[in-house]
Formats: C-alpha cells, structure tokens, sequence
C-alpha cells in the first residue's frame, strides 16, 4: 500500500502535514478532504517518496466533491 506524503496550508503557512496510507491516489485525496479543516484557495502538495509532490487548489468543498485542481497549470 503506498505511502502518501501530504501538506496543507496557503501562501502563509502549512497547517497541517502527514502521510496517508492508501490503494490509491484518488483514495488517498479522499481520505485527506474528509479528514483536514480545509478552506476554499488551500493548497495541497501530495506526493510518495522519490517522486516530486504534485501541487493542488481546493476550488469546491463539500461532502465527497472532486473539489481539488492542480495548482499552476498551463493552459495549452
């Protein structure tokens, strides 16, 4: 089962850090909405060792919502 490093905060401070066991990254986002205070604009990076973390937005909060978008991307 991988192991997902994860912290979240905004521009002025992470509030919460830690890892999350999970199947899957998708349960692993899952498992970080339902269990950190998050608030709209929070940032996420996310990621298992040896790789470089992804980065995310919460743009909608809510019950199970898919409310995290990657943070910084180019439009194509």
């Amino acid at each position: 089962m991988p192991n997902f490093h994860f912290a979240v905060g905004n521009a002025e401070r992470i509030r919460e850090a830690g890892q999350v066991h999970s199947d899957s990254f998708d349960d692993a986002l899952e498992a970080i909405t339902e269990q950190a205070e998050l608030r709209l604009g929070d940032t996420l990076e996310i990621g298992v060792p040896g790789f470089p973390p992804a980065r995310y937005t919460l743009v909608r909060t809510g019950k199970r919502s898919r409310g995290w978008r990657a943070a910084n991307s180019l439009a194509a």
